[in-house]
């Protein structure tokens, strides 16, 4: 009985997506990486990994990570030779150093959430026209989230056209 409700629902929406297909044209979006991929939006991103407060944070990461390994080889190599206090010492020593990465890391995610909130904010009206302006010049009747689908034919695919468009309202 299961089956035959999906059989008979793939079935009804393969006809719906026909008979749309017959009436206009059918396209697939992926709205956020068409924003992502703008030049705009580009070039905030290097400007914020030029900033001393990011470039600070990514090198603090870097340099926790490099001095986890160089703890972690030195356990490797030395540490069937320490004594206990000295293994507690490096223990507690890797515990405040995971735990100093895992604080930077949540404020790199922190600092990128908040870039990628302010680029969407900028660039979504204009994607949106952009947007709106494809659909009117291609035909389309019925506009998908590329994320709902599995695969797409090229020819179908809107984003680069949306970011071309995006690019040329942003000079």
């Amino acid at each position: 009985m299961r089956i035959a409700k999906t059989l008979l629902f793939t079935l009804a929406t393969l006809f719906a997506v026909t008979v749309v297909a017959e009436e206009g044209k059918v396209a697939v979006v992926d709205f956020g990486k068409a924003i992502f991929g703008s030049e705009v939006a580009k070039t905030r991103l290097k400007q914020v990994q030029g900033e001393s407060d990011y470039a600070a944070l990514q090198a603090k990461y870097e340099n926790t990570v490099a001095d986890m390994k160089a703890l972690q080889k030195e356990v490797e190599s030395k540490g069937m030779t320490w004594s206990e206090e000295q293994t507690a010492e490096a223990q507690k020593k890797m515990e405040f150093l995971r735990a100093d990465l895992e604080l930077t890391t949540r404020k790199v995610q922190a600092e990128q959430k908040a870039l990628q909130s302010s680029i969407v904010q900028e660039l979504r009206p204009k994607a949106g026209e952009a947007l709106q302006e494809l659909i009117k010049e291609e035909g389309i009747v019925l506009l998908i989230n590329a994320e709902a689908v599995v695969t797409v034919a090229v020819e179908l695919d809107l984003t680069s056209k949306l970011t071309d468009r995006l690019n040329q309202k942003t000079k």
